[in-house]
C-alpha cells in the first residue's frame, strides 16, 4: 500500500521535464474547449477552477466566461464595492489576469490591481477585502485570486472571495459555474469585453499598495517585537511564489533576523525538486518539494515556505526537519490558546474532519471547544469573523488565526503569520515547533497518521460519497471496538463526501478524489506503526466490499 515513489523525487527537475511557456501561452489563446467534453467545461472545486490550457481546462474561453458570470453574480447579489484582484507567478497567471481585466473594464467593476504589476498571495486579498469592509454595510468589496495554488506549471486557477474574505460557497460557486458553462455553450454571446489596452486605463481600474497595509498591520496578529528582541534566525523560501517581494519589507520594517534564501521568479520553475511522482509541485507540506530549504535547517533557528499562492505554509526546524503539517497545527494551537491572552475564552479550535486526531487532545487539555467540519477552508470564514473561532486549520498545511486582541485577520488560508508565528514560538519558548510538538506527544501521545490513495471508478466514487454508516457496518476497527461512524461532519452536521470509523486509538476517513479516478484514505494510530498499517488494511478491505455489495 506504500506509495511509488519517482526516482527524480527531492532532486533539482531535469531541464526536459520544463514547460514551455511560450507553447503554454499559445495554447490559453489559440485553444477552443468544447463544453460538450466535461473535463472541458467551467468546475469549481474547494479552490476555483483550476486546469491547463495544453488540455482545454484552463484557456482563454473559460476566463472570460467565469468574469462575466461573476460580473453578472456581483450585479444580482448587490455587490457594487471594488474588487480586489491578485495573480501568482504561473505562467497563465499573466494571461488570464489580462482576460479578466478586459470583462471586468467592460462591465464597469471597479478593480482593484497591484501598484506594482507584482503578485498578489491569497491572505493579502482576504486582509484587503475585510480591511475595507470594515464597519460598512453596503457598497461591499469582495475579490479574485488568479492562482492554481501549488499546483505543477502548466495549471492556471481561478478563485473567488465574496466580501467576507474566504473561499466562496458552493451555493455561491455552483451559480457562478452554471453560468459560466452556458456563456461557452452558447459562443460567449452576450459577454462584455474590450480590449487589454483600454482595460488597463478604464476609469474604473485602480492601483493598490497590496504590500503596505498588510505588512504593517502583521504586528497585531504576530508579536513581531518578540521575534526581533531575540534574534532568532530565519530562513524564508517563497518556492518562486507571489509572497516573493512581501518579504523583504516584514524584514525591514520589523528589524528580524530572516534570509530570504531566494528570491527568484521563473514560471518554469526549474529551481524546484520535483515532488514524490517526479512532478514539478510548489508543495510546501512535501519533503520532496522541500528539499532545498531542509537541506539549509543547520543554518537557521527555524525555516519556512510558502505555496505560489502563499495560503499554505512549510515549518523546517534545526532539530527535526520539516514538520508533518497536522503536528505543527497541534503545536500552533497549543502556543497560541496559551499565549494569547487578548482572545476570547469560548474561542474554539476548527479543523477539518480528515485532520490529525492529536488537535482534538490538544482542545481537550485546553479545555477548548473542537468544531470539526468537512474539507475546505469555507467551513471556517463565518467562526473566523464572527470571533467564535480562534484558530482553524487543515491537514493540508493551511490554516489561519485571529488577530492579538481577538478580531479577524483573514478568513482565508495564510501562510505567512503560520510562518511568522513559528518564529515567534522559538523566539518566545526558546524551543522550535517540533520541539513544543514533542513535549506535547509525551504528555497526549504520538500520533501515526498517512493518507494513501486507491482506485475507484467513478461510479465507485459516487457510490464512497452516498455510503451510510449502516452499509459499512463495522463494529471493530484493528483490535478496538468502533466508537463512532460517520458521514457528516460533527461540527456542523454537514456532509463531507465519504466515511469516517473512529475507535479509541486509530481512525480511518475515505474520501472520492475530485480530479483523479482514485480514492483517498486517511487514517491514524496513537499505538504503532505497525497499528496503522492494520487500519489503512481494515480500511480499503471494507471499502472495497462495500463496491462490490452493489
Amino acid at each position: 500500500m506504500a506509495v511509488e515513489v519517482n526516482p527524480l523525487a527531492g532532486k533539482p527537475a531535469p531541464a526536459s521535464m520544463l514547460v514551455n511557456v511560450p507553447r503554454l501561452v499559445t495554447a490559453y489563446f489559440s485553444n477552443k474547449p468544447d463544453p460538450k467534453i466535461p473535463s472541458q467545461r467551467v468546475a469549481f472545486g474547494t479552490s476555483g477552477h483550476r486546469g491547463s490550457a495544453f488540455n482545454n481546462a484552463f484557456n482563454e474561453a473559460h476566463i472570460l466566461a467565469i468574469s462575466q458570470a461573476l460580473c453578472d453574480y456581483r450585479r444580482q447579489s448587490g455587490i457594487d464595492g471594488p474588487l480586489f484582484m491578485g495573480i501568482d507567478t504561473h505562467a497563465l497567471a499573466e494571461c488570464a489576469f489580462a482576460s479578466a481585466l478586459e470583462v471586468f473594464a467592460a462591465n464597469n467593476v471597479t478593480v482593484m490591481i497591484d501598484e506594482r504589476d507584482g503578485y498578489t498571495p491569497t491572505p493579502a486579498i482576504s486582509h484587503a477585502i475585510l480591511t475595507y469592509n470594515k464597519n460598512r454595510t453596503s457598497g461591499l468589496a469582495d475579490g479574485v485570486v488568479i492562482t492554481p495554488s501549488h499546483n505543477p506549471p502548466e495549471d492556471g486557477g481561478y478563485k473567488y472571495n465574496p466580501p467576507n474574505g474566504g473561499p466562496a460557497d458552493t451555493d455561491v460557486t455552483t451559480g457562478i459555474e452554471r453560468a459560466a458553462n452556458a456563456f461557452l455553450e452558447d459562443g460567449l454571446r452576450g459577454l462584455h469585453r474590450i480590449s487589454y489596452h483600454r482595460a488597463r486605463k478604464a476609469a474604473s481600474v485602480h492601483r493598490y499598495d497590496y504590500i503596505g497595509p498588510y505588512v504593517a498591520d502583521l504586528a497585531n496578529v504576530v508579536d513581531m517585537e518578540a521575534i526581533r528582541v531575540s534574534g532568532v534566525k530565519i530562513g524564508i523560501d517563497p518556492l518562486g511564489g507571489a509572497a516573493v517581494h512581501f518579504w523583504q519589507p516584514i524584514i525591514e520594517r520589523y528589524g528580524i533576523a530572516a534570509t530570504i534564501v531566494s528570491d527568484i521568479v521563473d514560471p518554469t520553475f526549474r529551481f524546484m525538486t520535483a515532488d514524490w511522482d517526479g512532478r514539478i509541485r510548489m508543495d510546501c507540506s512535501s519533503p520532496y518539494a522541500m528539499a532545498r530549504l531542509i537541506g539549509m535547517r543547520d543554518k537557521f533557528d527555524v525555516a519556512f515556505a510558502n505555496d505560489t499562492d502563499a495560503d499554505r505554509h512549510g515549518i523546517v526546524t534545526r532539530s527535526n526537519g520539516l514538520m508533518n503539517p497536522n503536528h505543527y497545527l497541534a503545536a500552533a494551537i497549543a502556543y497560541l490558546f496559551e499565549n494569547r491572552p487578548g482572545w476570547n475564552k469560548n474561542s474554539a479550535v476548527g479543523k477539518t474532519i480528515v485532520s490529525s486526531a492529536i488537535i482534538d487532545r490538544v482542545a481537550t487539555k485546553l479545555g477548548r471547544k473542537l468544531v470539526e467540519t468537512p474539507v475546505g477552508f469555507k467551513w471556517f470564514v463565518d467562526g473566523l469573523m464572527g470571533g467564535s473561532f480562534g484558530f482553524a486549520g487543515e491537514e493540508s498545511a493551511g490554516a489561519s488565526f485571529v488577530r492579538r486582541d481577538g478580531s479577524v485577520w483573514t478568513t482565508d488560508k495564510d501562510g505567512i503569520i503560520l510562518g511568522l508565528l513559528a518564529a515567534e514560538i522559538t523566539a518566545r519558548t526558546k524551543q522550535d515547533p517540533s520541539q513544543l510538538f514533542d513535549r506535547l506527544t509525551g504528555e497526549l501521545g504520538v500520533p501515526f497518521y498517512e493518507r494513501i490513495d486507491a482506485p475507484a471508478t467513478v461510479a465507485q466514487k459516487n457510490l464512497l460519497k452516498a455510503l451510510s454508516p449502516q452499509q459499512l457496518a463495522i463494529k471493530e476497527l484493528a483490535g478496538e471496538p468502533v466508537r463512532a461512524t460517520l458521514n457528516a461532519a460533527p461540527g456542523n452536521n454537514q456532509s463531507f463526501g465519504g466515511i469516517k470509523v473512529v475507535a479509541e486509538n486509530g481512525w480511518f476517513a475515505a474520501r472520492p478524489s475530485g480530479t483523479e479516478d482514485v480514492y483517498k484514505i486517511y487514517a491514524e494510530s496513537f499505538k504503532s506503526q505497525q497499528h496503522l498499517r492494520q487500519i489503512q488494511q481494515q480500511a480499503q478491505a471494507a471499502i472495497t466490499a462495500a463496491f462490490e455489495a452493489k
